[in-house]
């Protein structure tokens, strides 16, 4: 009973045989294949391999009739059919059978047919009636690459697509020499790594590289290669190696001052980053979770760097070694990791995370939201920036956990990804403040006005009067909604963007200069475009925070007569002020130019109209978040007053219509803003006379839609 032969396979003198250990472990492994689709659990095969291949793996149709041996005049069964399902017939008859049945419903790969097999290979399961098990045979395809049998034709072919995405393509079963797998050099800021078919699509793949984010690996190279800068030399980890890009590019082009550990918990990933790192003639130090020994391999003649591979789950490494800078860039969210990163993290460290759940950020799934980041939002003008709070607000909460406080340094967020790079301050009085910066925000669904609410615990009789807008009077039923928790403090530390651009003139960072120097506007909220070449570190500096400030060369010296503790407490003081003096905090989020402007008139261009807000007296920029966005300080109200006045009617007859006493109106409103205390914005609003007719056609406007 240990050994079960078919019947017809030994009729047409096949000498199959087929163990019951081996059907049992065939047909768990296999129902377990079609159910979830995935390739753990493909049978191991020996490795006495390659072995003759499975009489339904066949070439041509004319090899497949050979095994039925086509006669005339004599009745012959099918080669892949028991008795009880097909009997024996003649030629012509079981040449439609092979053809239309074996033959058409076949998966096709590298120039064979895995054809329909109905032999007993794989048993279903006694039926509860009685035991009819050799009466009612599965039907079945044969792997020609390992030892699985696959029921249905669309599992077998997605099935042989992640053989292929693998570039496991050698087939065991066959016999002659199967051509090898084809590995693809790609080449990014003089780094070379080879990459698997579909090295761009994270789910068919192990080694994930994706192009469309080289400008994200050249703006961490920059935030690695400030710190870098600071101090030497510095651990740093690269939490999902994948093809080992991003640490190869920081040890090429770094070399000393770094030491870069590149971590993956995927074999075949860490596999391809030690060939990486040969390609690239790099010394690799190999250190997995399951061996102790450390082994050194490569022949750096011409870089005698050394790269540390390990093969661990991101938690495990962060909770078990201490870094400087870590990068973590997962499959979707890192909220799973922040824990771990702020475990061990150094003091005045740097963490950088990438997020690309941006679906979920970006407001198109906002329960996911909810359930990542324990936060509400809504699709709103500025979902960008509002998907960057996001994340700090996570990252500050995971930091104060571990009794550490953040500084914000750079936030990026782009059509892919969502970029925060951060540096960790140790202590609770840091975490504190840093905590204190997580509020909530208010948002009007009608003109989309928005204000973070005021601090303190206190129950508001009417939070709509935060609002500076008046929708809720004029507006029927409830017009706001409540969003966040967020992040309401800076996203952007000007002096750490301007020594990052520092840095891409030096490394020939094409892509991440124009990037940089946007938000180095951004971050000082300015259209000036002064930028120095020089080197910024070799001004003299004090630093605060991990922050570098410009401070008077006898700031220091005088100070120095009072003893070491009060010295320092001085100059710290000293520094925290000129910091306070030098860089006021950019406001908060922006407004899209399109999303204000007034049906039926053209915009003034938006360089312009960046002009007209700053003459007016208000900090005006554009935002990187989005092309037509401006980030201002300037209320709602007057955004669009002054976005009004400089736009000009779409057509010549709009101009002879409206009264004159609304362009009254609005030239009284615009007096009282002048009275207010911005001189200039009056000597801006009688530069052009051309503004007061189209200020009349504006406000007309609307009086005619009502009319209709």
């Amino acid at each position: 009973d240990g050994v079960v032969v078919s019947e017809k396979v030994k009729s047409n003198n096949l000498d199959v045989k087929v163990t019951e250990s081996e059907l049992e472990t065939e047909e768990k492994g296999t129902e377990e294949e079609s159910t979830r689709e995935s390739d753990s659990n493909i049978l191991d095969v020996s490795s006495d391999y390659p072995r003759e291949k499975h009489i339904s793996i066949q070439r041509h149709l004319a090899d497949l009739e050979k095994l039925a041996d086509l006669k005339e005049d004599e009745k012959k069964p099918c080669p892949l059919c028991p008795e009880e399902k097909f009997k024996a017939c003649y030629s012509h008859k079981l040449h439609r059978h092979l053809q239309n049945l074996h033959w058409k419903v076949s998966v096709e790969f590298e120039g064979y047919r895995m054809c329909i097999c109905h032999l007993p290979c794989r048993p279903v399961k006694p039926n509860l009636v009685g035991d009819q098990t050799l009466s009612k045979m599965g039907a079945h395809y044969h792997c020609i690459i390992c030892s699985a049998t696959i029921t249905r034709r669309t599992d077998m072919i997605g099935h042989i697509n992640r053989h292929v995405n693998k570039g496991e393509t050698e087939s065991r079963f066959i016999t002659v020499p199967a051509p090898k797998s084809s590995y693809e050099v790609l080449k990014e800021s003089a780094t070379d790594v080879q990459v698997l078919p579909n090295y761009s699509t994270p789910h068919k793949t192990d080694s994930y590289f994706n192009p469309k984010m080289k400008l994200n690996r050249q703006l961490i190279f920059c935030a690695l290669a400030v710190l870098a800068e600071e101090r030497k030399p510095i651990e740093c980890l690269d939490a999902f190696g994948a093809t080992g890009i991003m640490g190869l590019q920081w040890a090429k082009h770094l070399r000393s001052s770094v030491k870069v550990t590149i971590n993956d918990c995927n074999e075949n990933s860490v596999t391809m980053i030690q060939e990486n790192c040969h390609l690239n003639k790099m010394k690799v130090k190999l250190n997995t979770k399951e061996e102790d020994s450390d082994e050194a391999m490569g022949d750096g003649e011409e870089n005698t760097d050394t790269i540390e591979v390990t093969k661990m789950d991101a938690n495990v490494i962060m909770h078990l070694r201490s870094f400087d800078f870590i990068h973590l860039d997962p499959f979707g969210t890192s909220v799973n990791y922040l824990d771990s990163a702020f475990r061990n993290v150094r003091n005045l460290g740097i963490v950088s995370l990438t997020s690309t759940d941006t679906s979920s950020l970006y407001a198109k799934a906002q329960h996911v939201a909810l359930r990542h980041y324990g936060c509400n939002i809504v699709r709103t003008e500025y979902y960008k920036e509002l998907a960057a709070r996001i994340v700090i607000a996570a990252v500050t909460r995971a930091a104060a956990r571990c009794n550490k406080g953040i500084e914000v340094l750079l936030a990026v967020a782009l059509e892919h990804f969502v970029l925060v790079v951060v540096r960790v301050l140790r202590g609770p009085s840091p975490a504190d403040d840093s905590a204190k910066k997580i509020r909530y925000l208010i948002h009007c669904q009608w003109c989309e006005e928005r204000i973070f609410q005021k601090e303190g615990n206190m129950v508001e009789e009417n939070p709509y009067q935060q609002l500076p807008c008046d929708c809720h009077g004029s507006m029927p039923g409830k017009t706001a909604v409540v969003l966040g928790p967020l992040w309401s403090g800076a996203l952007f530390n000007t002096g750490f963007l301007r020594r990052m651009l520092f840095e891409a003139l030096q490394h020939g960072l094409d892509e991440a200069q124009p990037l940089l120097k946007t938000l180095v506007y951004e971050a000082e909220c300015t259209t000036l475009k002064h930028f120095s070449t020089h080197s910024p570190y070799d001004e003299n500096k004090q630093e605060e925070c991990g922050v570098y400030i410009k401070t008077p060369n006898t700031s220091a010296e005088s100070y120095l007569v009072h003893g070491k503790r009060k010295s320092d407490e001085v100059i710290r003081n000293a520094a925290k002020r000129q910091k306070s003096e030098n860089s006021a905090e950019h406001p908060a989020f922006y407004y899209n130019i399109h999303r204000h402007s007034i049906k039926g008139m053209n915009m003034p261009k938006l360089n312009k109209f960046l002009k007209y807000l700053s003459k007016a007296g208000y900090r005006v920029s554009r935002t990187h978040f989005d092309p037509m966005g401006v980030r201002t300080n300037a209320p709602l109200a007057q955004f669009k007053t002054i976005l009004m006045k400089y736009s000009t009617p779409t057509y010549a007859g709009g101009q002879a219509e409206g009264p004159l006493h609304l362009a009254e109106d609005l030239q009284a409103g615009e007096q009282v803003q002048a009275a207010d205390g911005k001189a200039e914005d009056a000597e801006f609003l009688e530069d052009d006379k051309s503004g007061v007719t189209a200020a009349m056609f504006i406000t007309d406007y609307p009086a005619h839609c009502a009319a209709d």
